[in-house]
Formats: structure tokens, sequence, C-alpha cells
């Protein structure tokens, strides 16, 4: 399993999930995973999904500018993402950063046990 090719794919994933449907994101976190989202920590895979829909806007486009990961105890991996977000009508967009430990599942696959969002600001 190479590391950058696993954050490559999930990060393609991720994104392209939250711009199309948000509520498609649950299947990838647990009851115990954790979102931090503008210093405001959310639990449980359900509250993530309701943050994360009643965000003040409907459409979006993630623009990703760096991937980074490193291996974490476990099998699991943190993915460190940097890049914009485009807001539908609006002419700017916003930078963000945004980190995932990611996690194994006994299936193969990886679920967000911890997610840290922030807007970057001038």
């Amino acid at each position: 399993m190479d590391p950058d090719a696993v954050a490559t794919a999930f990060v393609e994933h991720y994104y392209t999930t939250f711009d199309a449907n948000r509520a498609g994101l649950a299947n990838l976190y647990q009851e115990g995973s954790m979102l931090t989202f503008e210093g405001q920590k959310i639990q449980g895979s359900q509250n993530i999904v309701a943050k994360l829909a009643s965000l003040p806007f409907q459409q979006c486009k993630h623009n990703i500018t760096t991937v980074d990961c490193q291996p974490s105890g476990a099998g699991g991996m943190l993915v460190f993402v940097s890049g914009t977000l485009q807001l539908a009508g609006e002419q700017h967009a916003l930078k963000f950063s945004q980190m995932f430990h990611l996690m194994p599942t006994p299936q193969g696959s990886f679920y967000v046990l911890n997610d840290i969002f922030r807007l970057n600001y001038a």
C-alpha cells in the first residue's frame, strides 16, 4: 500500500463527494469520529454530516493545492490538505487547510477518525 496513493485517492473522493452531495460523506466517518470546524468540535458521523449539510452555501468547488501524508500508528495515516474553496456567486475563492487522521477498517478501507478544518484568512 502506497500511502501517497491512498491519500490522493481519499482526497479526490472526499472533495468530489463534498462538492456534489455532502450527505454522501457519512460513510467516511464513524461514531467515534471528531470534526473540528473553525474551532467547533462535533462528534459522530450523523452530527458531522448534519454540520456539513448546514453550512450556509449550497454549491462549492474545492481546488486542491497540496496533499501531504505521513503514516501514523496502528496502520493509520495523517493527511494534510491545502487549497481554495470557490463558493457559487462569489468572486474570490477562500483559502483553506484541512487535516484528516485516517484509520483502517477491518474491511481494508479507511475511515476518518479526526478531521480539522480552517479557513486561512490573509
